[in-house]
């Protein structure tokens, strides 16, 4: 099984660094969206440390949906899913490498980012680092959680706004708990509540999204 999951990882990240354009569209999309929130509301550093985490939180947060789209989309166009349903390796295990794939193409570089991102809301050196944590443990539960939608909606017309619907709804504790350790951080509170939680909500996404996704997949190739 840990064979098959580093081959369906190497697989599609082999894919990804072919469609570089696909990758780079999420990257830069976070990368404008931040940059402008401190243009269009001033100078004012009191209220760009207090605005800093709910904007990269949610930026990420919408940047890493952009991909949500093609995770089983190009798969179920030329048939390869329907081939890795018929194989004698679990689906779950195969749902959980292109869920891998996902993040290190679609969250890792968020995560990487926004620290350098964050020093124009001069955010102290603390919270930076505690940004950098959430998002590490955040970024993989919105893959987890968006390959349940992305599985759902797979083959329905204006599937991408689908995926909206039914995913973002689910990731708002994500968003709170992400955006909340980095403001309990700034305001000397402490974050290890904040990423204890979001450290548990992580597990349970890890241990129900793959069955859960699998169930869908099946359901949609019926």
């Amino acid at each position: 099984m840990l064979r098959t999951l580093q081959c369906v990882i190497r697989r599609d990240l082999l894919l990804a660094f072919r469609r570089r354009s696909d990758v780079l569209t999420a990257v830069f999309f976070f990368i404008i969206v931040v940059t402008l929130f401190p243009l269009g509301v001033g100078p004012e550093a009191a209220l760009l440390r207090s605005m800093a985490p709910g904007i990269l939180w949610v930026a990420a947060l919408l940047a890493s949906m952009l991909a949500l789209g093609r995770l089983f989309a190009l798969d179920y166009a030329d048939g390869t899913l329907e081939q890795m349903l018929l194989s004698p390796e679990p689906l779950t295990i195969i749902v959980m490498g292109k869920v891998i794939a996902h993040w290190l193409v679609a969250g890792l570089p968020l995560v990487l980012l926004a620290p350098i991102l964050a020093v124009q809301f001069d955010l102290p050196g603390n919270s930076i680092l505690v940004l950098f944590y959430s998002l590490l443990i955040g970024t993989p539960v919105l893959s987890l959680i968006g390959a349940i939608g992305a599985a759902l909606t797979l083959g329905v017309r204006g599937g991408g706004i689908l995926v909206s619907l039914l995913v973002l709804p689910l990731y708002i504790p994500v968003l709170i708990f992400g955006a909340g350790a980095v403001g309990a951080e700034a305001s000397g509170l402490g974050s290890a509540a904040h990423l204890l939680l979001l450290g548990g909500v992580l597990a349970g996404a890890a241990a129900l999204s793959p069955w859960a996704t699998a169930a869908a997949l099946r359901i949609s190739l019926e």
